[in-house]
């Protein structure tokens, strides 16, 4: 079968700028991560890059944040490496306490991120994490976690405070009854722990939508950053919990993160 030329150098192009398929089996993780790797236009021609990781929402996939934004797009206009684990739909990124075998955080931490860094052209000055609704939580979460790993994280429409959601979202699974244990709620949510910033002097943003159902407790949030001085910028705008305000949302985060490369 002959080509022409043009089908060939679509095929050529194609295939030059196909996002990277790897795949995990993890002793963390109940299932196999699926992990899309996009990387900017220049990544042959430059030694060091920034990397982002950016984290799904709950039941989405890894597929998620490249049908919002296109992820190659923003890859070659911000010279940014993106990377896109998969969530396992419901594991909101943490170390579950109630099933043994969801250890994401060990994931991220042991094999995600080493693997990463060691696989592709990474700049250890520029590493950012951010994601949307149950991505925006685990960015943060992870970000409070350890963040000396990171330059700054973000958070769109996150669920910050799990507490009140806990009969949702599979959250009741990974967490267990609150009615039995209390205090592990807020052990695992985002507003309770963000005080543990206080002295890294480490950057973040979050936004989220005025007409969405977690609105008022990224306002909490972000009053909780105001009395502890952190570097917090919030942004507060028209939207709701959808793919119309997450595709104008990430554009300013990029933003943000492209402005501390120095």
């Amino acid at each position: 079968m002959k080509l022409s030329l043009v089908t060939l150098l679509l095929l050529l192009s194609g295939s030059l700028f196909a996002q990277d398929n790897l795949i995990y089996k993890s002793k963390n993780l109940p299932k196999p991560d699926t992990t899309w790797v996009f990387k900017p236009k220049n990544y042959n021609e430059v030694q060091k890059l920034p990397v982002i990781f950016l984290l799904h929402g709950y039941s989405g996939n890894y597929k998620q944040w490249n049908n919002i934004m296109d992820a190659q797009k923003y890859a070659d206009e911000y010279g940014f490496i993106i990377v896109c684990p998969d969530g396992l739909f419901d594991s909101w990124y943490i170390n579950s306490p109630a099933k043994k075998e969801w250890q994401f955080e060990n994931f991220f931490f042991d094999e995600l991120y080493p693997d990463i860094k060691s696989k592709y052209k990474v700049d250890d000055r520029y590493i950012f994490i951010s994601g949307l609704s149950m991505g925006g939580h685990g960015a943060l979460h992870l970000f409070i976690k350890k963040p000396a790993l990171f330059t700054s994280a973000g958070s769109t429409s996150g669920g910050v405070m799990l507490r009140d959601f806990s009969a949702k979202y599979g959250l009741s699974a990974l967490l267990g009854n609150p009615k039995e244990d209390d205090k592990i709620w807020d052990e695992y949510s985002v507003v309770p722990n963000i005080y543990k910033l206080q002295n890294t002097n480490k950057p973040f943003i979050f936004d989220c939508g005025s007409e969405d159902f977690f609105y008022a407790y990224n306002n909490d949030l972000k009053k909780k950053a105001d009395e502890l001085k952190l570097k917090a910028t919030y942004i507060s705008q028209p939207g709701a919990h959808n793919r119309a305000y997450w595709t104008k949302s990430i554009k300013q985060q990029f933003a943000y993160f492209k402005s501390q490369i120095n």
